[in-house]
């Protein structure tokens, strides 16, 4: 079997291309991962649905090829939380400490990534210590080292191809719930749709500080995707009066000092735990995204207390 049926199905010519269905996206995601398919083609095929924009039905047939090619390396989490931002303008990886609070609220947090084009600051990786036990990380290039080719042809490309969108909606631990952060607005419905394609239940996507799931605390967070399986669209009001830009890389805080105490930042704290009560509303820790708010606030507050008892 060759790639060529599902490269001439979308790149016959104006009125003729159409887009693959999710079964023949799913054989063409298959065929690509298992390392028979010319690269010439694999190249063609990326390219022709970067110039005509991604459709729920590709991604998801695309998203459940990539299930079925890795599965069972991960144990079971209650979210997932993808972590692919790439580029200079991202500062340190606060949303990993927003992780943290999570899992001090007693649910198992999967995060699995890999981030290119960044400063050091902004290295989630090198901040991995700060995790804490409750959440897991696990690198893109050890859990499926062909999907990880296909995110490096970026570099080939000089563009980024359905795979970054297709790596978001993986949820290799199975998890029942997941959280995901996009750069363009546009991919928020997107995702929604095709996770719904899915069967997924319980989903969010937001606009998120350089493509992670990070919250701009001082800006109105519009969350789409589903909530037990029904589409949403809901809106989280600023909970910081402030102007500033959500990450100035020269001058990233220090996580370490941030979470003892030794340092305050009150922007980055509530960045931190506006966070977390996205996270927690997803899980349904409480009926409202200002009751999670709450919670999270009050995890932050008790953090030290939560981990000696913990101990």
């Amino acid at each position: 079997m060759t790639l060529a049926p599902y490269v001439r199905i979308v790149a016959r010519g104006q009125g003729r291309a159409r887009p693959l269905t999710l079964p023949e996206a799913r054989a063409a995601m298959g065929l690509i991962l298992s390392g028979h398919a010319a690269p010439e083609a694999v190249g063609a095929l990326l390219m022709v649905l970067r110039l005509r924009g991604e459709v729920p039905c590709e991604i998801a047939g695309f998203t459940a090829a990539l299930r079925e090619s890795v599965s069972g390396n991960l144990p079971k989490a209650d979210l997932d939380w993808p972590c692919y931002a790439a580029g200079r303008t991202r500062g340190a990886p606060l949303f990993l400490l927003a992780a943290r609070l999570v899992a001090q609220a007693g649910y198992r947090v999967s995060l699995h990534g890999w981030n290119s084009h960044q400063e050091a600051e902004a290295d989630l990786r090198a901040a991995l210590p700060l995790a804490g036990p409750g959440v897991q990380y696990a690198p893109l290039e050890t859990l499926s080292p062909a999907a990880f080719d296909l995110l490096r042809l970026r570099d080939t490309f000089g563009l980024r191809s359905c795979i970054n969108t297709v790596l978001r909606m993986w949820n290799p631990s199975n998890a029942p719930a997941t959280v995901q952060g996009v750069f363009h607005p546009s991919y928020r419905s997107l995702q929604a749709q095709a996770a719904a394609l899915l069967g997924q239940r319980d989903l969010i996507v937001i606009k998120g500080g350089g493509g992670e799931f990070e919250r701009h605390p001082a800006k109105t967070c519009t969350l789409f995707g589903l909530r037990d399986g029904t589409h949403i669209e809901v809106p989280a009001a600023p909970i910081l009066d402030d102007t500033r830009r959500l990450h100035v890389p020269e001058a990233a805080p220090d996580l370490a000092a941030l979470w003892s105490g030794a340092a305050r930042d009150a922007f980055a704290e509530a960045t931190v735990t506006g966070t977390a009560a996205l996270a927690l509303w997803t899980l349904k820790a409480a009926a409202t995204i200002p009751e999670c708010e709450t919670l999270a606030r009050d995890l932050w507050v008790r953090r030290h207390q939560s981990e000696s008892l913990s101990a």
